[in-house]
């Protein structure tokens, strides 16, 4: 069993936004790195983003010219799972569906060496579950980091039912290798920041679909009346409108209480495409023309 010192080769499975900085963050950290995904343009296009930030920190004196340089070349990228099997701890950050990250651990269970570390960057699905597809449960963990990676300075861990010890203390010592603060959670729907922040996110929608307030305001409201740096509305469009909607749909299944039911404009964005910053498109435009969708209630 690797502990944090010893996490010498980390793969990063999904080159979106996620992927891309988790992959960063373990480069600057001295790792090296194998970022996989399916799609070249994906992959072309994280090197890219990588290289540029990483070149930008340096150029604000966080890092030297020659660090940057470094971590850039420890990225590499690979386009199958069976480029993983010599890694020490493998973090996937693809898309939030149970049966997608199951049937993904049971192939990294097959294919990796027996003392490599599984990890999920789930925000609400269950580890232990992620776990019991595997035959090393005790080696499964949660480490949800926050968007952007290299900025936001949490990361939380979630220990499955089945999670050692020796697992958690080596996840928890190289996450904090990679400059976070830790917190921890039991393994339950949404773990702590979701459990809390989707409710508001989802009442700030029940507030715009039933004309409360204008998007705006209900944005400012929270931002000015309780120094949020972001008002609900926006900072959903930069989870995803996507994101946010199937974490809500967790809390609702798991927990079964109907307070955590998705509001029917969220689940109308979603279906009509309008996903957040990442479309162009979401609450508020970035650039694209807006659809026809409108907050008006049914009800």
């Amino acid at each position: 069993m690797a502990t944090a010192s010893e996490i010498a080769a980390v793969g990063v499975i999904g080159a979106g936004q996620m992927g891309s900085g988790i992959a960063q963050l373990a480069a600057a950290a001295g790792c090296a790195v194998l970022l996989l995904d399916a799609d070249p343009t994906a992959l072309s296009r994280a090197v890219a983003s990588i290289s540029a930030s990483l070149r930008r920190l340096a150029a604000k004196g966080q890092f030297s010219q020659a660090a940057c340089e470094d971590s850039i070349k420890r990225i590499r990228c690979v386009s199958t799972v069976q480029d993983l099997r010599d890694a020490d701890l493998v973090i996937e950050a693809i898309v939030e569906n149970e049966d997608v990250k199951k049937k993904l651990f049971v192939e990294l269970d097959k294919i990796t060496k027996p003392s490599t570390i599984l990890a999920s960057n789930t925000s609400s699905i269950s580890i232990t579950r992620l776990g019991s597809a595997t035959k090393r449960p005790s080696q499964v963990i949660g480490m949800h980091f926050f968007n952007p990676p290299p900025i936001m300075k949490l990361i939380e861990i979630i220990r499955g039912a089945d999670t050692s010890d020796e697992v958690f203390a080596a996840v928890k010592s190289f996450s904090e290798r990679l400059g976070k603060t830790v917190i921890c959670s039991q393994d339950y729907p949404g773990f702590i920041v979701n459990r809390i922040l989707m409710p508001m996110i989802n009442e700030a929608f029940w507030a715009l679909y039933t004309g409360v307030g204008t998007k705006e305001d209900i944005d400012t409201g929270m931002k000015l009346g309780t120094n949020h740096p972001m008002g609900p509305l926006q900072l959903a469009d930069f989870i995803g409108l996507d994101v946010c909607l199937s974490v809500l749909r967790v809390l609702h299944n798991g927990l079964g209480d109907n307070k955590y039911s998705p509001c029917p404009l969220l689940v109308q964005y979603v279906d009509a495409g309008r996903l957040g910053k990442k479309r162009g498109v979401g609450v508020y435009s970035y650039g694209q023309k807006s659809s026809s969708v409108k907050p008006k209630s049914s009800l």
